[in-house]
């Protein structure tokens, strides 16, 4: 029967909405071997997320890791603006998919990625920026002296020679990872915990704050505030570990979570795992959503998530995330 529930619409950007991983871009394009020097970086992260759950850390953090070497190798705000507008890569249809949600319930994006991305996906699309939560940043407020920039390039020359290491999927702490990669893990601490904190430019570290773990949740808990809804009304889509927390929230508050072409992490925290090459289920799920609220879900042919079924789900997930997002976006947490 018709639910006539007030409900709104969450959304991540990154997997959802455009198939960039716009930070890791900005690596590849201004850092050498930025590809690499990024997906080591964001292994890092996941480990300190979600296995070492280290104080006052949350997934997503990458994004301020990686600042001090951006004005290491010369990226201002500029050349971030320019290149995130020139490289959107929208999923077909989310521009359309976007519009149509818009018109008959409250949207919301809320997105790890850096504010002028995500300022320039909401231009190309017509997404009202107002109802965006984002990593607010600008390069150009911090100064990096010439000493500095060398021993950052040297640091980063450091992590590239680390030897490679994996974290298990099953892992639920430190003591789960081989000893070899328990080493290259403590000298990455060393190097973000010890040293880099001794230099000036850490202050850009310290003062920019991600939108992503825990800071998701907020965000959801915000516009729930502002939208006057239980959270139990709300639906959340996300893909990777950030969006993890925000998964627990509003699952716990029986809402619906939706992992859309996600990883592992997305698709062991969301309630449905949906796999698709374009938009278009995100429409007709919101539409159901608002017509008949959360019971409705039970009706679906979908692939509830439990103990029994996750590993298929997920490996099966990983691989329509690459495809859509390509290998190289895709692996990352």
């Amino acid at each position: 029967m018709p639910n006539d529930r007030k409900k709104v619409f969450v959304t991540d950007c990154e997997g959802p909405i455009t198939r960039n991983d716009n930070a890791a871009e900005l690596a590849d394009a201004f850092i050498p071997r930025g590809d690499e020097f990024f997906r080591r970086i964001s292994l890092y992260d996941d480990y300190l997320a979600e296995i070492v759950r280290k104080p006052g850390y949350k997934a997503g953090d990458t994004l301020r890791l990686i600042l001090p070497f951006f004005k290491a190798f010369g990226l201002d705000q500029k050349a971030m603006t320019d290149f995130s507008r020139q490289n959107i890569e929208i999923i077909p249809e989310a521009d359309t998919v976007l519009q149509e949600i818009l018109s008959f319930v409250p949207a919301y994006i809320v997105s790890t990625s850096y504010s002028p991305y995500v300022l320039a996906v909401c231009d190309a699309i017509g997404f009202p920026f107002g109802n965006a939560f984002c990593t607010a940043v600008n390069l150009d407020e911090y100064d990096v002296p010439s000493s500095e920039k060398q021993e950052l390039e040297r640091i980063h020359d450091v992590i590239l020679d680390l030897p490679e290491f994996s974290l298990p999927a099953d892992a639920r702490g430190p003591d789960d990872l081989a000893e070899e990669d328990k080493l290259t893990l403590a000298e990455f601490d060393r190097i973000f915990w010890d040293q880099l904190p001794k230099m000036t430019i850490n202050k850009i570290i310290e003062e920019v704050n991600p939108i992503g773990g825990r800071e998701k949740a907020n965000a959801v808990r915000i516009i729930a505030e502002a939208q006057d809804v239980a959270l139990s009304d709300v639906m959340y889509v996300g893909d990777s570990i950030t969006d993890v927390d925000a998964f627990r929230l509003v699952k716990a508050a029986e809402g619906v979570t939706i992992s859309f072409n996600g990883n592992h992490w997305a698709v062991r925290e969301a309630a449905f795992a949906v796999t698709a090459q374009n938009a278009y289920p995100l429409a007709w799920l919101t539409r159901l959503f608002v017509d008949r609220g959360p019971e409705a879900f039970q009706d679906l042919t979908m692939s509830e998530v439990g103990s029994h079924n996750v590993e298929q789900i997920s490996a099966f997930s990983s691989r329509v995330r690459k495809e859509v997002r390509t290998e190289k976006i895709g692996r990352l947490g």
